[in-house]
């Protein structure tokens, strides 16, 4: 169950019916029982999400993986220690997900597809087999990458792009063709 959420905002009520029970100073007195999960998005950046992963490690904190029930999840996927997979992800046979992941709803990861830590894989995309993506990434909603594909660490790829090519070099992309467009 839920005991509570830390806010650095928010001090007290409660968000969704849990209670808000202190901030990220409350961390040290809630170690000994308890385990921990990022709830914090990412989209440009992993900077907010990777900090407080490290600072949760950095205490010896029990960091919680979670797997929404709706999810189909291969017994043969590797999942780091901090990542979520959201409501009918599909992750196959082979896969390797990073830490501090956020594989997000109806998003497919197919075999052998490898993705790093703090990396973000919005709804609805799809990465083919044997695709690497890096550390740091955000794939926007819906974006397609074509089997065998190699995308570097911060790397941000816009909502709906088809990606057949690989990225050498951090950067924004989007379209269909895929074009650097920061």
């Amino acid at each position: 169950y839920i005991k509570g959420i830390l806010d650095e905002k928010k001090m007290n009520g409660s968000v969704l019916n849990i209670p808000v029970i202190g901030n990220d100073n409350s961390i040290d007195q809630l170690l000994a029982d308890n385990y921990f999960f990022i709830t914090v998005g990412q989209i440009k950046s992993a900077e907010v999400r990777k900090r407080l992963f490290f600072h949760l490690k950095n205490r010896n904190a029990k960091i919680a993986t979670v797997v929404s029930p709706s999810a189909a999840v291969s017994k043969y996927v590797n999942i780091g220690e901090g990542t979520i997979i959201h409501h009918q992800a599909v992750v196959n046979a082979g896969a390797k997900i990073g830490s501090n992941c956020i594989i997000n709803t109806n998003a497919v990861i197919e075999h052998d597809a490898q993705i790093g830590n703090q990396t973000h894989i919005s709804t609805g995309c799809l990465i083919n087999g044997d695709v690497i993506v890096g550390d740091e990434c955000f794939v926007g909603s819906g974006a397609v990458i074509s089997n065998g594909v190699r995308i570097t660490d911060k790397v941000i790829i816009g909502a709906g792009s088809l990606l057949i090519k690989d990225i050498k070099e951090p950067g924004t992309y989007a379209g269909s063709p895929l074009k650097r467009i920061s």
